[in-house]
């Protein structure tokens, strides 16, 4: 896999202050992308263990909340292959720091059994987030005024309620 970027003391992806990874990577090549470059699975540079050891250093302090996933889009199965054992080494050193990440699948169309991005790490990397935020970015539902989202039909789920229940519970 692939990053396109970092970042370190974000605040606008997630709540709290957080650690951003960009993946490299997305099929779904939403109209009025803000980050269109990050298509392609081979842009940036490697995700290699050094590269995650710089990351979980970053979430060492407490006043970082945790980290957020966005693209690209880690759920593609090449991505999801990558980040399953990045974020169960990261939750094992974190337990109490939250996973947040950003998709345009649809949680219970996509990522479900049968679904196109349905893979072998897909429910273990789920049982991992604590919030998805999923759908397409649909640039005539998008607002400024919407929390953690770019457009209106997209959720912002709480992943962990979804994986013992099946139901989707938004969050605020």
């Amino acid at each position: 896999m692939n990053y396109a970027a970092i970042k370190y003391c974000d605040i606008a992806n997630g709540t709290g202050v957080r650690t951003v990874l960009f993946v490299s990577g997305c099929r779904n090549h939403c109209k009025g992308c803000f980050q269109p470059e990050t298509w392609d699975f081979s842009h940036g540079k490697p995700f290699t263990r050094e590269v995650e050891e710089e990351i979980l250093a970053s979430l060492e302090p407490s006043y970082i909340r945790g980290i957020t996933l966005l693209g690209g889009d880690p759920m593609e199965p090449e991505n999801q292959k990558a980040l399953l054992p990045f974020i169960k080494r990261l939750k094992e050193r974190y337990p109490k720091k939250d996973v947040w990440a950003y998709t345009g699948y649809i949680l219970d169309r996509d990522l479900v059994s049968g679904g196109k991005c349905y893979t072998k790490d897909t429910d273990p990397l789920l049982s991992l987030i604590d919030v998805l935020v999923d759908g397409p970015y649909l640039e005539e539902e998008h607002s400024i005024m919407l929390k953690f989202k770019g457009s209106a039909n997209q959720r912002l789920i709480d992943c962990r309620h979804y994986q013992k229940t099946g139901e989707i519970v938004e969050v605020d």
